[in-house]
Parts: C-alpha cells; sequence; structure tokens
C-alpha cells in the first residue's frame, strides 16, 4: 500500500469505480461495481527512457541559453567554462537521483523524495510550486521557443509578429496535452522520433563547426577570456541560463513506477543520456563560435538560425523546423513526466482526489495532464522568455537542492535501505550546496523575480494548513466536492487506480 496523507483532504470517497467492462459504474445502478485493473503499466524502457531524459534536455536552451549565458559571463573562454561546469554539475545531479530512483520505487521525482526525506509539509510546498509556477512556467518558456522557431523561415526578411508566436504557441500546448491525454504509447514513440529530430538538429550544428576549425577559423578563440569581467550579480544569472539548457535529467524520476527493471535502466539511461547531452552542448557552442563573433551572438535572437544562414546558405531554412521539433519534444517530455508528480501528489492526499484517476480506457492520468492547461497559457499570455527563465529558475533549484540534501539525509536515517547504485557522498554534499548558493546569490542579483518567487512558495504553508491540515470543513463544502469530482469522473472518463501496485 502507499501511504497517504494523515489527514485526508479530498472528498468523502463517494467516487465512481469501474466495471470489468471498462465503463463506468452509474450512481443508482444497484449492482456492486466490478473491479478492473486500471493502471498506469510499465511501457517505458532502456530506448524509451533515454528519449524522456534526452528529448526533454534539449529543447531550447542550447539554441537560446547561449545568449543569456555570453551576456553574464563577458567572454567566450568564460562562457564555454560555464557550459562545460553546468554539464558536470548536471551529471552530478543526475547520479544523486539515480541513486534515489533506484532505491524509492515510486514515481513523483522531486514530491516523492521530499515526502520520503521531510515529510508532507516541505512536499506539499513542492507540490504546490510546481502546479502555481514551476511547471506553467517552463512550459511557457520552451513552448514560446517552439512557437518562434516554427514561424522563422515565413518571417526571415522581417520581425515576428509576438501575437503570432503566441497563438501558434497555445495551439502547439493544446497537441502536447491532447497527445498526453490520449496514448501513453504513442506519447513515447513520438518521443523517441523526435529525440531522433534533436540530435540531427545538434549534429547539423556540429559537423560544420569542425570542419571551420580544421579550416582554421579559430578567430574568435584568440583572447578567450578577454572582454567584460563576470560578476557577482551576472554569474549565478549565467550559472541559471547553462542549468536550464540542462535540466531534464530529472524526469526519468517522475516516472519510475512506469520503467521496466528501473534498478538497472534508471542510471543506465541517466548516464548515457547525460553524456550525449553534455558532449553535444560543448561541441554545438564551440561550432558557434567559428562563425559567430561574441558581439553578433548577443545581437542574434535565434543563435542557431543565424550559424545555419552563414553556412548553409538556403539549407538554412530546416534548422528552425527542427529546432521547432526538437522544443516539442521538451514539451511533450515534460507534460508527460510531471504529471505523473500530481497524479502521486493527488494519490498521497495532498492535490484532489480527481488527479489520482486514470481513463478507463486508455489508460492514462488524464486528469493530470489537463490540469496545467489553463495555468500555462496564462503564463504564456503574461510574460517573456528571459524573465520567465529567471522565475523558474529560484523555485525549481531550490527544491531539487533540497532534495539531494535529502538524500545525504536519508543516508543516515535509513542506513538500511537497499541502494543497488549509490554514489560517493562528496557528489551529493557539493550538487546540494552549488544549488542553495545560486538560490542565495539569485536573491542579490535579481531580487525582483526571484523575491516573487520566494513569496509564492510560501503561500505553499498556510496552504498546507488550510487544505490538508483542518479536518472540520463545512459538511456542504464536502458534498460539493463530491458532487464536483463525481461530475468530473463521467465527463472525463476516469476512475481511481488500482491501489495495490508493486513498489
Amino acid at each position: 500500500m502507499f501511504r497517504k496523507a494523515a489527514v485526508p483532504t479530498v472528498s468523502n470517497g463517494s467516487y465512481l469505480q469501474g466495471q470489468a467492462d471498462g465503463k463506468l459504474s452509474s450512481l443508482d445502478s444497484g449492482q456492486p461495481a466490478q473491479e478492473e485493473k486500471v493502471v498506469l503499466k510499465k511501457k517505458v524502457t532502456l530506448l524509451r527512457g533515454i528519449s524522456i531524459i534526452i528529448g526533454t534536455i534539449i529543447g531550447a536552451g542550447i539554441f537560446i541559453s547561449p545568449k543569456g549565458i555570453l551576456k553574464n559571463t563577458g567572454s567566450v573562454g568564460m562562457s564555454l567554462t560555464v557550459w562545460t561546469v553546468c554539464g558536470i554539475l548536471s551529471l552530478f545531479g543526475a547520479l544523486c537521483y539515480a541513486e534515489l530512483g533506484t532505491c524509492i520505487k515510486k514515481s513523483g521525482g522531486h514530491y516523492t523524495y521530499i515526502l520520503e526525506a521531510f515529510g508532507p509539509l516541505p512536499a506539499f510546498v513542492r507540490v504546490w510550486v510546481e502546479l502555481l509556477i514551476i511547471r506553467p512556467a517552463a512550459t511557457a518558456v520552451i513552448s514560446l521557443a517552439f512557437g518562434r522557431y516554427i514561424l522563422e523561415p515565413f518571417f526571415m526578411q522581417c520581425e515576428i509578429p509576438e501575437l503570432a508566436i503566441k497563438l501558434i504557441t497555445a495551439v502547439g500546448i493544446t497537441l502536447v496535452m491532447v497527445l498526453n491525454s490520449t496514448s501513453v504509447s504513442w506519447s513515447a514513440r513520438i518521443q523517441i522520433f523526435l529525440t531522433f529530430c534533436k540530435l540531427v538538429a545538434i549534429l547539423i550544428i556540429i559537423v560544420p563547426g569542425v570542419i571551420q576549425l580544421i579550416k582554421g577559423e579559430t578567430q574568435h578563440f584568440k583572447n578567450a577570456f578577454a572582454g567584460n569581467d563576470a560578476s557577482v550579480m551576472g554569474l549565478p544569472l549565467a550559472f541559471y541560463s547553462g542549468m536550464y539548457a540542462y535540466s531534464g535529467w530529472f524526469y526519468l524520476n517522475f516516472v519510475t513506477e512506469e520503467v521496466e527493471n528501473p534498478e538497472k535502466n534508471i542510471p543506465l539511461a541517466i548516464c548515457i543520456s547525460m553524456i550525449i547531452v553534455t558532449v553535444g552542448y560543448v561541441l554545438t557552442n564551440v561550432a558557434y563560435f567559428t562563425t559567430i563573433s561574441a558581439g553578433e551572438l548577443l545581437l542574434s535572437k535565434a543563435v542557431a538560425v543565424t550559424f545555419a544562414e552563414r553556412l548553409m546558405g538556403d539549407f538554412s531554412l530546416a534548422v528552425p523546423v527542427f529546432v521547432a521539433l526538437s522544443c516539442f519534444g521538451s514539451m511533450n517530455g515534460g507534460v508527460f513526466a510531471v504529471s505523473r508528480m500530481f497524479f502521486v501528489a493527488s494519490r498521497e492526499g495532498h492535490l484532489p482526489e480527481i488527479l489520482s484517476m486514470i481513463h478507463v480506457r486508455k489508460h492514462t492520468p488524464l486528469p493530470a495532464v489537463i490540469v496545467l492547461h489553463p495555468l500555462t497559457m496564462i503564463m504564456l499570455f503574461n510574460g517573456d522568455l528571459y524573465s520567465l527563465l529567471n522565475f523558474l529558475s529560484f523555485a525549481r533549484w531550490l527544491f531539487i537542492g533540497l532534495v539531494v540534501a535529502g538524500l545525504i539525509y536519508l543516508r543516515y536515517k535509513r542506513p538500511d535501505m537497499p541502494r543497488p547504485f549509490k554514489v560517493p557522498l562528496f557528489i551529493p554534499a557539493l550538487f546540494s550546496f552549488t544549488c542553495l548558493f545560486m538560490v542565495a546569490l539569485s536573491l542579490y542579483s535579481d531580487p525582483v523575480n526571484t523575491g516573487i518567487g520566494f513569496a509564492i512558495t510560501l503561500t505553499g504553508i498556510p496552504a498546507y494548513y488550510l487544505f490538508i491540515v483542518w479536518d472540520n470543513k463545512p459538511k456542504w463544502f464536502r458534498k460539493l466536492l463530491g458532487r464536483v469530482t463525481t461530475t468530473l469522473q463521467i465527463l472525463l472518463e476516469v476512475i481511481p487506480a488500482e491501489e495495490n501496485q508493486k513498489s
């Protein structure tokens, strides 16, 4: 049995059960509902696991973040250093999550690990801020990049209207939600295809860059560390941009219960993916500087397109298409993974009961997927790319640092816990310290965005006591919540998942 919240917060349990034929039982049928095994099945193989990680990491970051990193570091050499260091730090974090994923075989990622290490209050705050800020903002950021790049071939000679970008972005977000609500298998297959497209897009940049190096095009690497000195205010933001480009290595841990042989496949998928991505990212940035100077890169609104126009001529029109597909894959992988966090949080009693229910025929967590749609649309039409990036980074890295600190705590709290994969202690210590140090500096370097993120994070504390701890809610409220849950079940055709899953 899975652990439930100490005090349930959702309806009185009068939800609909499923019948053996996959239909919802009637409220007044008078016949006992027959059980059907409606669960999230183990469909994530090693290849699909790799595609989830690579496909989610490689999105807009490598094509947009070079500008943010260079601007905040001040030189080509320092920007390449930041890219390399961010890759190493991300590998350290990924190894920590590999240990957590093999010793805590539950889906939910950050939320589940905080719940196991520190209890329900910080876990609720984590899922609260994920639902209100992190996931809607992250989806909006990558989706805006998708909208910009997919329209780029049609506006080569002029500026792309912002409204057009946001409208096509809204269509892309809706398509991703529909896909993940319809089929787990098709979502995974499309993710594999999109991951292949991402790697092709990276190779389209790397191969010409290597050819340029062979030809001796190294003028932009001379005096690589000359330029504006990196400031205490700028360096954390540069690391935020870099870490954002690598973010996604933790998403396989969100679907642990759906991974085949997780003790073997989670560490293997993480290590293979991080090696491929880190090498690819560093070589891509080197390729950029074989053709584009630091000043030109800062002026470019689409770095990958500018690079392709210089070296490929008409073929450069294909680059925005590949980049758009890359962004779409990152959107798809993110929604696929994070919906499982909401699913698990609901199962633990920290979110409304409806979010832990599964479609009777499609076997997808339909409510947990579509709950993101309205919040993402709000973020999309009320913010710009870089402010959203800094806004979400504060809350994201605060809790990732806390999760990895929890790994250290569990080593002492539960030393006998089986750990099929174990990392040296200095790795989680260094990674958690780096995350928390970046968060602290961000409060100084970008106080407005991080202050807003911090304030919204703190709202999770009173929300926890209001929605979770307070059990004497009015009877009319409980009845209303029960009716809403039942109505949504009928409309969405969802029922509770079978609880006696093996973990």
